[in-house]
This record gives C-alpha cells, structure tokens and sequence, in this order.
C-alpha cells in the first residue's frame, strides 16, 4: 500500500475544500469580523463537508487575492491556528495548500499534521502573479528536514492563472514531473478556481501515467463527476459545493450532499 492508498482509505477519494475568508494583511480581509469569525466560517463548512461524507477536506486560503508566491507569514500561522481551533472536530484526513507556496504549505502541514499538501511544485509559468518558477527539490528537502516524509504531496502539474513556458504537451510533462519529483499523485486544473481541466488532458495524463493517481482539480461539477470518475482517480472540488455554484458563497449543506451521493453513485460505492 502506497502513502496515497495509506491516507485516503478508499479507491477515488473526493476531497471538499474549505475556502478560508481572507487572511490578516491580505486586500480582502474583513477586520471587523476578525480572526474569530474565520475560525467560526470554517467550522461550518468542516461540518456540512463531513457531514455529506466527503472522503478528505483540504483548507485553502483561496481568498488571499491578489495570491504571493512568498505568503506573508501572518497568513499561514493565522490559518495554523483556524486549523487547530477545529483539529478536535475534523474526523477525515485533511490537507492544507497556500497559495502559492510550496513552503508554507509544507510548513503548515508539519505544524497542523495535516496528511496532505497540493500545491504547484514543478514547472516554469508566465502567471498572473509573475513569473513563476517553483522549486520541487528545495520543497522535498525542506519536508524531509521538518520530519514529514510520511506527507502526500499532490501536484499540480497545470497551473491555474499561468500559462507553462514549457510547451511539451501536458502528458509528458507530468510525466516528467513524476519521474524527477517524485509525487504521489498529479492533479490536472483549468485555466483558474471553479474552471474544469478539458477531458482530453485529464484522459491523456492519466494515459500517461497508468500507475500513478490523477486527480481532477478544478471545475468538478454535479454533472460531470461521473464522467470525471470513470477517467481520474478522485476529485478535488470546491466551488460546485457553494450556493449556487459560486467560488466566493459559502457551502451549500444540499449542493454537498448531493455531490457525494452522485460521487459515491459513479464510483460504486
């Protein structure tokens, strides 16, 4: 059994997200509410997630808009602590991912014992954001140096908001990045949050990579899920959750509850 296999505990996990409010020192932080009301958000949306049976959850700091490559370090400790305000309450694996910053999120796994970290750790982008050019060997080194190999590290192997200098198609170069970096799952994204990968790539990385777990990233909806499971091995899903579908809404309890009924229907259990 692999350390995906290990963590997830079933074939084709559904990972929720829990979009956490913004962070103190980011543009959209609501200072009124404070620190306290982040911690409360996130308890209901921990709660409607575990309750509609999503597999894992991964907390994400999705509303840090504009996104750093180097995350103040207000940002990860504040969402150190929302985690660990709920870590009696959380009942499934869970991961964290700050965007985007392989560090930090390595970081705030090894201080929430987090199981699992996404994030884009191989490649080289013109991004909103910049420039980008993650570094997967410092980001491996630095687990291991926080005594974390036993960490699932999920990578993105297409960046949203970016657009890969590397012009190799897609396939080979998440096989590449399985080959030198040493991931345990890939995971294939639209062009920005809530916006799905085409079939075509996700069919022909997981082509690529027969022994190796693809996830869908971005853009899983009621719709296509099952279309989705027949192909990948397990989802990320974030914004098909909210009410009415929208990124920046808080989780629908029903919207959630019925994706794993469907989730649950296309994978046969």
């Amino acid at each position: 059994m692999n350390k995906f296999e290990r963590v997830f505990g079933v074939t084709k996990p559904v990972i929720g997200m829990v979009h956490l409010g913004a962070l103190p020192g980011s543009p959209l932080y609501d200072a009124d509410a404070g620190i306290n009301g982040l911690v409360a958000a996130a308890r209901i949306e921990l709660a409607a997630l575990q309750s509609a049976g999503f597999d894992a959850i991964m907390f994400g700091n999705e509303n840090d808009r504009p996104y750093e490559f180097a995350v103040d370090t207000a940002s990860t400790a504040t969402m150190a602590y929302v985690v660990g305000q709920l870590r009696d309450q959380i009942s499934v694996p869970f991961g964290v991912n700050v965007l985007w910053d392989p560090h930090s999120s390595i970081a705030l796994a090894a201080a929430t014992g987090a199981s699992f970290v996404r994030e884009i750790f191989t490649g080289t982008y013109a991004s909103d954001m910049g420039p980008w050019t993650p570094d997967a060997g410092a980001a491996m080194r630095y687990r291991d140096r926080l005594g974390r190999r036993d960490l699932v590290m999920l990578y993105n192997v297409s960046a949203e908001f970016a657009w890969s200098l590397d012009q190799r198609p897609l396939p080979d170069r998440a096989r590449s990045a399985v080959f030198s970096s040493i991931p345990d799952a890939v995971l294939v994204s639209g062009q920005i949050t809530g916006e799905a990968a085409a079939m075509s790539d996700l069919a022909a990385v997981k082509a690529a990579l027969p022994d190796t777990p693809v996830m869908a990233n971005t853009g899983v909806k009621h719709a296509t899920i099952a279309d989705i499971m027949a192909v990948a091995d397990g989802c990320v899903v974030g914004s098909a959750l909210k009410v009415d579908g929208h990124t920046w809404n808080p989780i629908d309890p029903d919207r959630a509850r019925d994706f794993m009924v469907r989730a649950r229907a296309a994978r046969g259990y």
